[in-house]
């Protein structure tokens, strides 16, 4: 998606965290401060993808919960794979996490949607365009989009998943991952004008 590139959602740290390897070997160890640490951490971004996928910020935090509970019960077999790998895993496990919450609420029905009622694909914004809306606002409008829709966004055009895993994780076609995304980005795209349009 061109329009809404990764890091108008996600503050990006270019810095290599290289204490992460030394953390989750004390986490391995059962080293109690470190999985304080690890908590505190991480805590602020997992969160963050959490409120992506459910928007409610008390189903968040229990999200969150759920999350941290997985994330120490399976440190033992984390397996480093260079900086950021400890920080992309426990991301993964979040993701999880969330879409187990979606499914077993049944808030993930790709209902297929009449050509006469699908939003209709207008021109996108320009990058420049959408980097002078506000990280909130953004993150709103996603937010606000139906479950299903709102799950293939963040899953392309966030997490970076293609097509192919989207339908493996979801259980759908991928023709059903790619029809949903269009038309979340078709959505989105006429909010934004929308938006640009009022300020």
């Amino acid at each position: 998606m061109q329009f809404l590139p990764q890091t108008a959602f996600i503050k990006v740290n270019p810095k290599i965290d290289t204490g992460e390897r030394r953390l989750a070997e004390r986490c391995r160890c059962g080293d109690e401060a470190a999985f304080k640490e690890l908590y505190d951490r991480y805590a602020g971004r997992l969160m963050a993808i959490c409120l992506r996928y459910v928007t409610d910020r008390a189903t968040a935090e229990d999200l969150l919960h759920d999350t941290y509970l997985k994330i120490f019960g399976a440190v033992v077999r984390f397996e480093w794979r260079g900086p950021g790998s400890l920080k992309a895993w426990m991301e993964r496990i979040a993701v999880n996490v969330a879409l187990e919450w979606l499914r077993n609420r049944n808030r993930l029905k790709m209902n297929a949607i009449e050509d006469s009622r699908a939003p209709h694909a207008g021109e996108e914004p320009a990058a420049e365009e959408v980097e002078r809306i506000p990280r909130e606002v953004l993150m709103r409008m996603v937010g606000e989009l139906p479950d299903g829709y709102r799950t293939i966004f963040n899953l392309f055009c966030i997490e970076g998943y293609s097509h192919r895993e989207i339908a493996a994780m979801l259980g759908i076609r991928e023709k059903s991952s790619s029809s949903q995304l269009f038309r979340a980005r078709a959505i989105l795209a006429r909010r934004i004008e929308d938006y640009l349009k009022s300020h």
